[in-house]
């Protein structure tokens, strides 16, 4: 191998490395977010309250929105990310009404 191609190797790895630890972080934040959204669902359930909340939903998305462009993520990217987990969630809700 050559320095150059050793030392692409070992920033690939670095890169890697950085990337392993980022879905990590991902993974246990989805999972602390869902916890949270888990218990609205119970709540609102209790509650007889609906399991969408479109206003909610409008303005968090638009705050997603803000935050990807300061972060210099591709908004519509974010977008669609947000959208992906809130109907996730609204699904957790109505199982929750189902179950009360």
């Amino acid at each position: 191998m050559t320095d150059a191609a050793t030392k692409a190797a070992e920033l690939l790895k670095g890169h890697r490395n950085s990337i392993d630890r980022l879905d990590a972080i991902l993974v246990y934040t989805l999972g602390e977010r869902f916890k949270h959204t888990q218990a609205v669902g119970k709540l609102k359930a209790s509650h007889d309250l609906p399991p969408s909340d479109p206003a909610r939903e409008a303005a968090q998305i638009a705050r997603l929105e803000d935050l990807a462009k300061e972060a210099d993520l591709d908004p519509e990217f974010a977008k669609k990310f947000l959208n992906f987990i809130i109907a996730e969630v609204i699904q957790h809700h109505k199982q929750h009404q189902d179950q009360s």
